[in-house]
């Protein structure tokens, strides 16, 4: 029975394939792998010193500060040498010393106090309208480290949002515009959640310091903006990076618990305290457990989704999955606003628009150092009506 049954279990193992034959020369003379705040350094030399000079040199090979790094553990052992001499290999282990230190805070009091100091606008005498004036932005990630830092990304927002305003009146020349309708598209905080917290390091303001400028930010727009028209409004979905709770590297809450979408949300709590200034701006985010909102603009129902739920250049297609559910708002939908690729990219299929702004972050280093390309950062605005947009600006510094 057991011959039995060991011939019906049998798999067609492969053959067993020899064991490569080493090259001291040929082989590795050093690597390193990093995980977060560890990394382990393997190299190989004569003696035990020139090993341990050559790990820092490795680090310093990656970009990284050995004086940033100490040794917490190392192997060693020896290897034959291709002439027969005995060699060393040795594997140390450092640990990133002081990591929450190692790159200097911005002031976050000093970034408050720049929003506050940023001149608010004045009012146009003429504010109705039958057209809609979009602002379009997002992907902020406040906190992070990338390229010109918080204080870029935070003066980069508040002046592009400032000159969105001084174009409203250009188009006003052009455009009947009653109607200013702002798009919060998500990824305003860098948050801890992503790539499993791998980011953490590279992030240099507490969560509830990048929620604080998200809201302030929203709160200056506010400001901006509600006294240049008879309607405002804004709205915010939840982005990959805004995500509330994650374990493991899933989300395990609703999905629209989000800090994008709170951060509107308590902009529209202190709206509410003062009715008479504040009465004809209207705040939306997603309904329970969902991702993605509409608002009508001047007979065009404007859709918004973070865009973290289709593959690049794929965003046409996943709307038509949305629309083919009738009880779908995306079903009425004439045009579409995400961020999250980072870059400029308009498109059209017959009457339907999809509008992706840049990100407001001026890089990622990450996809610099895979790709070579830095960022080129702003907001859109667009004029719309009847479902059609037939202007669309990029606002940069």
């Amino acid at each position: 029975m057991s011959e039995l049954l060991d011939e019906l279990l049998a798999k067609p193992i492969g053959p067993a394939v020899p064991a490569r034959v080493t090259d001291p020369e040929k082989d590795f003379t050093r690597q390193i792998e990093i995980k977060g705040d560890e990394a382990d350094v393997t190299v190989r030399g004569e003696t035990f010193e020139e090993n341990e000079s050559a790990a820092t040199a490795v680090l310093q090979g990656q970009g990284l500060d050995p004086s940033q790094w100490t040794v917490t553990g190392l192997r060693s052992s020896e290897w034959t040498m291709a002439n027969g001499d005995t060699g060393v290999s040795t594997r140390f282990t450092f640990a990133r010393t002081c990591a929450s230190d190692a790159v200097e805070r911005p002031a976050i009091d000093e970034l408050l106090a720049a929003i506050d100091a940023s001149s608010v606008v004045h009012p146009f005498d003429e504010r109705d309208g039958d057209h809609t004036f979009l602002i379009a932005l997002g992907d902020m990630q406040f906190g992070k480290i990338d390229g010109d830092g918080v204080e870029g990304t935070l003066r980069r927002t508040i002046d592009c949002l400032n000159r969105a305003a001084e174009l409203l009146a250009l188009y006003r020349l052009r455009f009947n515009i009653g109607h200013v309708h702002i798009a919060w598209l998500g990824d305003h905080v860098e948050g801890f959640v992503s790539q499993g917290g791998a980011n953490t390091w590279r992030t240099q303001l507490t969560l509830n310091e990048q929620i604080r400028l998200t809201r302030r930010v929203m709160l200056h727009a506010l400001l901006v903006f509600a006294p240049r028209c008879e309607r405002l409004t804004m709205a915010a979905v939840p982005g990959n990076h805004g995500e509330a709770v994650r374990v493991n590297g899933k989300g395990v809450t609703r999905y629209d618990d989000s800090h994008d979408t709170e951060s509107l949300i308590a902009v529209k709590d202190a709206a509410n305290l003062n009715s008479a200034r504040f009465g004809h701006v209207e705040f939306f985010v997603p309904d329970t457990d969902e991702l993605t909102v509409v608002v009508e603009c001047s007979g065009t129902v404007v859709a918004h989704a973070h865009g973290h739920h289709w593959r690049p250049g794929k965003h046409f297609e996943w709307w038509k999955g949305q629309a083919f559910n009738r009880q779908s708002a995306m079903h009425q939908a004439d045009l579409l606003l995400a961020g999250h690729l980072h870059h400029e990219h308009v498109d059209s299929d017959g009457l339907r628009t999809f509008i992706q702004p840049p990100a407001m972050e001026s890089e990622s280093t990450w996809w610099r150092h895979a790709k070579g390309t830095t960022g080129a950062p702003g907001l859109i605005v667009a004029v719309t009506k009847d479902g059609r947009v037939p202007v669309k600006e990029v606002v940069s510094q």
